[in-house]
């Protein structure tokens, strides 16, 4: 299961579609660069439960979900990679040699912290041709720059007749996007574009990387609402959070020997510890912990199929990244209350790092179309705002697809 796939699972019935797609890929591809390729994919991500854990060695719960980053690649004789993106319609040339660049335009620091991280590891780059196009929306906190990083790492290797185990690949574009593009990211989004497993969640451990996957309910579907509400200060403020976290950490553990990250403190001993703690430190400290206690919590909903419980702790999540995390922002708060009136829920919460993007909603098959008719026409009256509503299944990690 931890190996990079090669090959393509997806059921007959999305297989045309598949095919399709990447011929326009060979053929954009072809048109541009004038010559064949190979195409690669990785998916973004939805996270279940366990927000702004993952950085605390915490445990998270995402899926893969069937969007991807489209990557087509071709060597070159050079030590140049040329790449065009056909999202933005914009080029950008680096020079492998070189290392890390601050090129423009913006997302191609991605592809050269990547290529950066990779040459620092060991590994001998070719020099290649590269052709991206993306589904995976933009800052709606899917995870598409993760998805875009582990496709790229993905596809160099393998331009470059090297493979690496998925666990690695994740760790390696996670420290591409820490030191080369200035987000202090966990390491669930790329681990999850990387090893994750159709149809399955996702349970992740991250001090360890140890994952296991769990089915998900045949009976509900994932529908993702994405506010259309830009994330304009996710950025900033989510390394201001992870600093809160660090700033718990240092003053816990000289209360609490044997304390290394917010993963290792109790609710009782936070609770103890509360006057030596500054207030809203001390709330980012309690999201955590208790984030952490209801991942366990879905997990045994998963496993004994008590979505009940799962709904009870996806709303208690919401309101803890809303109060204790201060990351919501109202627009999400407006869409998981429309949810929790909707028919056929069974658990609504923002997802991602907030301040915008999107939520996550877990809805019976055969209320999916009233869900997004009656999430919609509410959010539309509230906000003016048209949401992007679309219904997704969990899908396989990284992988070669032609």
């Amino acid at each position: 299961m931890d190996e990079l796939r090669s090959g393509n699972s997806e059921p007959k019935a999305t297989m045309e579609k598949t095919a399709e797609r990447i011929q326009q890929l060979k053929a954009g591809f072809r048109s541009l660069f004038g010559t064949e390729s190979h195409v690669y994919r990785a998916p973004g991500r939805v996270n279940l439960i366990g927000e702004h854990t993952d950085y605390n060695d915490g445990f998270v719960f995402p899926a893969a979900i069937n969007r991807f980053i489209w990557v087509a690649i071709a060597p070159r004789t050079d030590r140049k990679l040329c790449i065009y993106s056909d999202n933005f319609k914009q080029g950008a040339e680096l020079e492998i040699n070189r290392g890390p660049q601050k090129t423009e335009p913006e997302w191609s620091r991605y592809i050269s912290g990547v290529a950066a991280v990779l040459r620092e590891s060991g590994y001998s780059l070719h020099g290649a041709n590269v052709w991206i196009q993306g589904e995976v929306p933009i800052g709606a906190g899917l995870s598409s720059s993760a998805a875009l990083e582990v496709a790229v790492g993905f596809a160099l290797l393998a331009n470059s007749g090297s493979m690496t185990e998925a666990r690695k690949l994740a760790r390696l574009c996670q420290k591409a996007e820490n030191e080369y593009a200035g987000t202090r990211c966990g390491i669930m989004d790329q681990l999850a574009s990387a090893c994750s497993r159709k149809d399955h969640a996702l349970l992740l451990d991250c001090r360890s990387l140890e994952f296991q996957t769990l089915p998900l309910p045949a009976n509900v579907q994932l529908v993702i609402c994405n506010s259309m509400v830009k994330r304009e200060l996710a950025a900033s403020a989510y390394n201001t959070r992870r600093r809160e976290c660090e700033e718990g950490v240092s003053v816990l553990a000289q209360k609490l020997p044997g304390v290394t990250a917010l993963r290792d403190v109790t609710l009782e001993q936070l609770r103890n510890c509360e006057s030596y703690v500054p207030e809203n430190v001390y709330k980012r400290c309690r999201h955590v912990i208790t984030e952490n206690s209801r991942v366990n919590i879905a997990e045994a909903a998963l496993r004994r199929n008590r979505l009940e419980d799962l709904d009870q702790a996806m709303a208690e999540s919401h309101r803890s990244l809303r109060d204790d995390f201060q990351v919501s922002c109202p627009e999400l708060d407006w869409l998981v209350d429309l949810a929790n009136h909707a028919k056929g829920i069974h658990g609504a919460r923002m997802t991602g790092a907030g301040f915008g993007g999107c939520t996550i909603n877990l809805v019976e098959n055969n209320e999916v179309e009233s869900f997004r008719k009656y999430v919609s026409e509410g959010y539309r009256k509230r906000t003016g705002l048209e949401p992007d509503i679309f219904v997704c299944s969990a899908a396989d990690g990284v992988a070669q697809v032609d």
